[in-house]
């Protein structure tokens, strides 16, 4: 696809991100966006970010930062120009969005509501960060440190995996009162 030749296939684009962003119906990153994207049709990295730009641009999307995170929007703008425009969607490619759709949507709000992640401030010493979000808001936040890499990857991957277990039982930790 050539970014500059077909305006059929650019207007169609822009309105496949329109229509995933109405069927979430929520705030959504940037990189879930793309997967869904991804899932839908094979679109180049750098013509999703153009659209997303063009999109934001015109007024049809919004975007916002929590958390060190940008979030992706459908405007009111945006939903009335989809209701005018998403005839343009092939009949497959809504087809395929819709059957993927719900599928697609829950592995994003599973990988995105257990989150860890790691930054190094020296040779010997990295952050660690480990989060539960639910609709976008961050219910639960813990942060340590770690004395290497290997550490501070050891506790990404085990929060990533085992969180649901280990959430509840730091709840109720932090609320029993010990002599």
């Amino acid at each position: 696809m050539k970014l500059t030749s077909d305006n059929e296939t650019l207007a169609e684009n822009k309105v496949l991100i329109l229509y995933l962003l109405n069927k979430v119906g929520k705030p959504i990153s940037n990189d879930s966006l793309l997967n869904l994207v991804l899932a839908v049709t094979d679109m180049n990295y750098f013509y999703f970010q153009q659209f997303l730009l063009d999109l934001l641009e015109n007024g049809y999307i919004m975007n916002y930062y929590k958390d060190d995170h940008s979030f992706y929007e459908i405007t009111q703008f945006g939903k009335e120009t989809l209701e005018l425009t998403q005839d343009i969607l092939p009949g497959i490619i809504k087809l395929r969005v819709d059957s993927n759709f719900k599928n697609e949507l829950e592995t994003f709000e599973n990988e995105h509501s257990v989150i860890a992640e790691y930054i190094p401030r020296s040779e010997n010493d990295y952050m660690v960060t480990c989060k539960i979000i639910d609709h976008n808001d961050v219910i639960f936040e813990i942060k340590t440190f770690a004395g290497s890499g290997e550490q501070a990857k050891e506790i990404v991957d085990n929060w990533k995996k085992h969180a649901e277990e280990m959430y509840p039982e730091l709840l109720s930790i932090l609320t029993h009162k010990k002599l």
